[in-house]
C-alpha cells in the first residue's frame, strides 16, 4: 500500500513550535541561540536552532524533545535563568502543547487508539 501525502505543515504549527523552544533557551538563561549551541552536548547545531525557532524548518517530535530535555535538565543554567522549578515547569508546558499540534499527529493517534478498542462498535 503506497503511504498518503501529508497535508503540508501549518504555519502556526511551525510559529507554536519555534515559540516554545525559544522561551525554553531564554528560561534557561542562553539569551542567543550561539551561546546554547556552543554547549558540550548541544544536540542540534546553531543554524538548525535558528531554522526551528523562526519557523523555516520543523523538528520531529524527538527532536523536539531532544532540545527541550538540553534546555531544562542537561545545558547548564546560566545567569538569568528562571529558578529550577519555573524551568522545568515550563519545560512540561512546552511538551505537553507540542502534543497537542496537529503537526506531531498524537491527538489523531489517541483518537485511532480509543476508536479501535474492544467493546466500542460504531453503529451502522
Amino acid at each position: 500500500m503506497a503511504r498518503t501525502k501529508h497535508p503540508p505543515k501549518s504555519d502556526e504549527d511551525r510559529r507554536v513550535v519555534g515559540g516554545l523552544l525559544r522561551e525554553l533557551r531564554k528560561a534557561a538563561g542562553y539569551r542567543s541561540v550561539e551561546g546554547a549551541a556552543a554547549v558540550a552536548g548541544a544536540p542540534s547545531s546553531r543554524q538548525t536552532i535558528y531554522a526551528y525557532e523562526r519557523g523555516a524548518l520543523t523538528p520531529s517530535l524527538a527532536q523536539f524533545l531532544d532540545l527541550a530535555e538540553f534546555y531544562v535538565l542537561r545545558a547548564a543554567h546560566l545567569d538569568g535563568a528562571k529558578p529550577e522549578d519555573d524551568l522545568r515547569a515550563q519545560g512540561v508546558a512546552a511538551v505537553a502543547r507540542v502534543l497537542t499540534l496537529p503537526l506531531y499527529h498524537v491527538a489523531a493517534a489517541q483518537d485511532l487508539v480509543a476508536r479501535m478498542q474492544p467493546g466500542v462498535r460504531r453503529k451502522r
